[in-house]
């Protein structure tokens, strides 16, 4: 499949969140992106990557070292500080409610997965609306297109990994095909990206 792959291109408004999905390959891609967050950044970022539900993420633990912001799993209600990181719980989906809080769900898969992609972007879309920014990486589903679509419409900015570059293409080329991102980038332009955010 080809798709145009505009270079680098500023984002054109502060950013008050971030929501990245991923899955097949998620642990490498964002192990590029997640030290790339600046110290100073005040925006919010939540994370849902696929991994197995029976058993406990060691996600906060990988992660935490490489970042400058402060690295957690999210928990049922509690309240979103600016300049965090949060990682969804194995076997549930994350949302964002009003508050703005975290919220948990033990709903029905979503695309064969709980974390779902589609429902913490979706969520996050109608909370932040303009001030979102929405990252499709590597992975081997079709979770994420829908959300990205959600975020779109709702006036917010995304980005989706070159399909070439992704470990898995599926899930980047399934949001492309679903709606034009703003952006299709290699994990390296991505984080380069992610370097020179502001926060409003």
């Amino acid at each position: 499949m080809s798709a145009e792959k505009p270079s680098t291109q500023p984002l054109p408004r502060p950013v008050e969140a971030i929501v990245i999905g991923t899955s097949a390959g998620g642990v490498e891609a964002l192990s590029v992106l997640l030290p790339a967050l600046p110290a100073g950044l005040r925006a919010s970022v939540f994370i849902v990557i696929h991994i197995p539900r029976d058993g406990p993420s060691m996600l906060t633990e990988v992660f935490a070292p490489k970042c400058a912001l402060p690295v957690f799993e999210a928990e049922d209600k509690l309240p979103i500080d600016a300049g965090t990181v949060y990682f969804a719980p194995p076997d549930y989906h994350l949302l964002i409610d009003a508050g703005p809080q975290l919220a948990l769900s033990a709903d029905d898969l979503v695309n064969f997965s709980r974390p779902s992609i589609d429902v913490l972007f979706e969520s996050a879309a109608d909370a932040y609306g303009a001030g979102l920014l929405g990252i499709v990486l590597t992975g081997g589903n079709q979770d994420g297109a829908a959300g990205l679509e959600a975020i779109s419409n709702a006036g917010g900015m995304t980005i989706v990994q070159d399909p070439e570059s992704a470990r898995s293409p599926l899930m980047p080329e399934s949001a492309i095909r679903r709606r034009q991102p703003d952006q299709v980038l290699t994990l390296e332009a991505i984080a380069q990206c992610l370097r020179s955010l502001k926060s409003p």
